[in-house]
C-alpha cells in the first residue's frame, strides 16, 4: 500500500498528489494522511482513502510519499523502518523551514523536484536522498471551465478571495474594459460584488475558449497549471509562512516577458 503524507489544511497538497499519482501511473490502494478541510470532497480526493491523523507504522505502508515538507509541516515526520520513501519537493522559504528539521531528518530513496528550488534547499535534498530527479506533472483529464470574460480562481480564505476579486476589478478599470467576471472557489465569500458570478468547480483548469483572462494567487498548482496560458494569466502572490509565492510569481512573470 502507498501512503501519502500531506501535511496542511489547504487544497494544494491534494491537487498536487492527484497529479503526481496520475503522472507516475500509480495503481493499487493509496491512503492520504492529511488535515485538509477539503478531504471530504470526493471531487478533490478522487476516490483516495483519506485519514486525518495516523500512526504511519500502523498503516504498514510499502511506500511513503511525503509532499512538500521533507520532515513534515513542523518537523514531526518519523518514517517507519524498511519503508521505501519518496519526497515531492516544491519551492519553500527554506530559511524559515530549515530550523524545523529534526536532528535526524528522514531520508528518501528518491526525491522528485517539481519546480526550481533555492540552492540551499536543493543541496539539502541531495544530502538526504539517494537520487534527486526532476518531474513534470501531468494532470488527470478534466472538462474545461468555460466562462465568458475573466476567470478568478482561489480556494480561500475569504479575505484573500475578495482581494483577488478587487485586484481583477482594478485591472479592468485601469484598462478601461468591463469584462464579465466569474469567481471559481469552493465557497462563495460574503461581500462578493453582485456583478461577479460565482461557480463551485473542481478542478478549475483547463480554461475554456471563452476565458479571456485568468486571475489567481501564486500557489504551486495555479502557476503550474495555467502556464500554457501565461499570456492571459495574472498573479497576486500572498504571504505564506513556508511557501514563497512572491518568488514563484516573479519567476513566472520573467518567463512571460521573454
Amino acid at each position: 500500500m502507498i501512503v501519502c503524507y500531506a501535511a496542511g489544511d489547504g487544497l494544494g497538497h491534494l491537487t498536487r498528489l492527484r497529479s503526481v499519482l496520475h503522472t507516475l501511473r500509480v495503481g493499487g490502494p493509496v491512503t492520504v494522511v492529511t488535515g485538509s478541510r477539503f478531504a471530504a470532497d470526493p471531487r478533490v480526493t478522487g476516490g483516495l482513502r483519506v485519514v486525518e491523523t495516523a500512526d504511519l507504522a500502523a498503516l504498514r505502508p510499502d511506500e511513503l510519499i511525503v509532499d512538500a515538507f521533507p520532515a513534515g509541516l513542523k518537523g514531526e515526520l518519523t518514517v517507519p523502518p524498511g519503508v521505501r520513501t519518496t519526497h515531492l519537493a516544491r519551492l519553500l522559504r527554506w530559511d524559515a523551514y530549515r530550523p524545523l528539521l529534526p536532528a535526524e531528518p528522514p531520508r528518501f530513496d528518491r526525491t522528485f523536484v517539481l519546480e526550481d528550488l533555492d540552492e540551499a534547499h536543493l543541496a539539502y535534498l541531495r544530502e538526504v536522498s539517494d537520487e534527486v530527479l526532476p518531474l513534470t506533472l501531468v494532470d488527470p483529464p478534466s472538462e474545461p471551465v468555460d466562462v465568458d470574460g475573466w476567470l478568478i480562481v482561489h480556494s480561500g480564505p475569504d479575505a484573500e478571495t475578495l482581494e483577488l476579486v478587487a485586484y481583477a476589478r482594478d485591472m479592468a478599470s485601469a484598462e478601461r474594459v468591463r469584462p464579465a467576471m466569474t469567481l471559481v472557489s469552493p465557497r462563495k465569500p460574503d461581500g462578493l460584488p453582485p456583478d461577479v458570478a460565482y461557480l463551485d468547480a473542481y478542478p478549475a483548469c483547463p480554461p475554456g475558449p471563452s476565458v479571456e483572462r485568468i486571475v489567481t494567487a501564486a500557489g504551486f498548482n495555479a502557476v503550474r497549471q495555467y502556464a500554457p496560458w501565461r499570456e492571459r494569466h495574472r498573479m497576486l502572490p500572498f504571504p505564506r509562512t513556508l511557501d514563497d509565492q512572491y518568488r514563484r510569481a516573479a519567476r513566472a512573470r520573467s518567463v512571460r516577458s521573454r
